[in-house]
């Protein structure tokens, strides 16, 4: 197979960032493209070249499949890298590149779509023997039936979507009495969120930590995991925090949960990056829950424990290459940790925070990583996941790694929007996470908005006035007009400004 020579990216933001810097380092050239709003986007400056697909919403531009394929086709693109989220996990369009004569840097059809449908996935795992919670392989749409399966299982139990994800169709049911509306209601969730209703049920496993595995797999039959991540700090049954590898593993327990990993992906037959999801109970025993048939956006601390450029691999595998080594080759070093930086407002239930950035300056520093897909002076899209940037630190040790961490998230300034910067470093400072003795149940468990004291408008009005003056003193600093007198005077003001009102509301806020 032919070297990739320009890869279209499918998606936008911090991932289509991500695989631009892999593809400027391997040489190959890269095609952006963009919907109304993200004209002068991050993504779109660092592409070699960028199309416009379309108005705001996505299914108008970014999950067009025609609008992408035709751009693929005008500037030749000898290849699609679909990121994560969009279209990375379509089967259907992943067989029209195909049919195109585009490769598609992802997985074949077929393990897109049985890996896609977790009823599918479940009987893949029976047969491969992959340990799964007690419940129902196949989905029942017959209420009285699953509810004697649930009595016998023994509740709480889940009744979950068969389609879908992000915690949509899912229901936790704690007695007998509840179960019919419960069952209900997931089901109608289900077909509005994914035209697909059915569900099945299975136990629901009680204080469970979510513990996912990396695996690589070429076209030549080798499969290879790159170790675990912990993603149990979650809102909205959605990630905020990951971190590789996972304090509670055992040798022996990670062996058995890649050896886990490594038979699901040779079930359905799996070419490229995957993540492999389980659930972990109190007693240390583990389940099957879904594979992610895409890179994750948590994939930079498996690359920080490994050294392997994951987008660099799924390109080599793309090309049909092997992988060029063995598990016995890898090995994790040190820890890594990464907090996801979304313009959310963490005292509101973690809504959305739209918004321009009147200041981004993110951390730096030794063992300081910041993939961020916006900059300062940009603006947070209403239309999109209001995510910033990802925020990784690493250390030789899961303490130091907190430590880097801790001091990366004060340093870090975003001026503009509110954002998950505070509620992270109560994650970092809180004892159940550096005890790591926690599970997915952290933020209702543990979480209290009124600590990160963010409700004192005045701070965030002083520090918007100071991010503003900065602006202006730069400004005062270029231009011909000023005096160098004036200019120094400008500038001196501005420093003292945000000395005696960004200082405090920073420490405030980072407490």
């Amino acid at each position: 197979m032919p070297k990739i020579k320009k890869i279209l990216i499918a998606n936008r933001g911090e991932i289509a960032c991500r695989v631009i810097r892999t593809c400027r380092e391997l040489g190959i050239q890269s095609v952006a493209v963009y919907s109304e709003p993200d004209r002068t986007a991050l993504h779109v400056q660092m592409a070699d070249e960028a199309y416009l697909i379309g108005p705001a919403p996505s299914n108008q531009s970014y999950l067009v499949m025609d609008k992408i394929l035709e751009v693929a086709q005008v500037s030749g693109a000898d290849a699609v890298h679909p990121g994560y989220g969009f279209l990375s996990e379509n089967a259907t369009f992943a067989r029209r590149c195909a049919e195109e004569g585009i490769i598609f840097i992802g997985p074949p059809t077929g393990a897109i779509e049985a890996m896609g449908d977790k009823v599918t996935s479940r009987l893949l795992m029976k047969e491969a023997n992959v340990p799964m919670a007690p419940g129902t392989t196949d989905s029942i749409d017959d209420v009285e039936e699953a509810k004697q399966i649930a009595v016998s299982i023994g509740f709480p139990v889940l009744v979950k979507a068969s389609a879908g994800g992000g915690g949509k169709g899912m229901r936790i049911v704690h007695k007998v009495e509840d179960f019919e509306n419960a069952m209900q209601s997931a089901q109608s969730e289900a077909l509005s969120a994914f035209g697909d209703g059915r569900v099945y049920v299975e136990k629901y496993i009680v204080e469970p930590r979510h513990i996912e595995f990396q695996v690589l797999a070429d076209q030549h039959g080798n499969v290879v995991h790159l170790f675990e991540r912990e993603c149990s700090i979650q809102r909205r049954h959605q990630k905020v925090v990951e971190e590789a590898p996972s304090s509670i593993l055992t040798p022996e327990m990670r062996a058995q949960m890649g050896e886990a990993a490594i038979k699901t992906a040779k079930a359905c037959g799996y070419v490229g990056t995957g993540t492999v999801e389980f659930l972990v109970d109190k007693n240390r025993n583990f389940y099957f829950m879904e594979m992610n048939t895409r890179l994750q956006v948590e994939h930079p601390v498996s690359e920080m424990i490994t050294g392997i450029d994951l987008v660099a691999e799924q390109i080599r595998v793309a090309e049909g290459e092997e992988l060029g080594y063995t598990q016995e080759d890898l090995h994790i070093n040190g820890h890594a940790i990464e907090c996801r930086v979304y313009a959310e407002d963490p005292t509101n239930n973690f809504l959305p925070d739209p918004g321009h950035l009147d200041r981004h300056q993110p951390p730096s520093g030794p063992n300081v990583r910041v993939d961020a897909g916006i900059a300062e002076g940009m603006d947070v899209q209403i239309y999109y996941d209001p995510m910033i940037s990802k925020l990784c630190t690493w250390g030789k040790t899961r303490a130091a790694a907190i430590r880097a961490m801790r001091r990366a998230l004060r340093e870090y300034e975003i001026v503009g929007v509110q954002t998950t910067i505070p509620f992270c470093q109560f994650v970092m400072q809180h004892e159940a996470f550096t005890s790591g003795n926690f599970d997915t149940h952290f933020v209702p468990l543990y979480f209290t908005p009124k600590e990160l004291a963010l409700d004192d408008a005045g701070m965030d009005e002083a520090a918007a006035v100071a991010a503003v003056l900065m602006r202006r003193a730069g400004q005062g600093v270029a231009g011909k007009e000023k005096s160098a007198t004036a200019t120094t005077t400008s500038t001196t003001g501005a420093s003292i400004f945000i000395d005696a009102f960004v200082s405090p509301w920073a420490l405030r806020r980072k407490q």
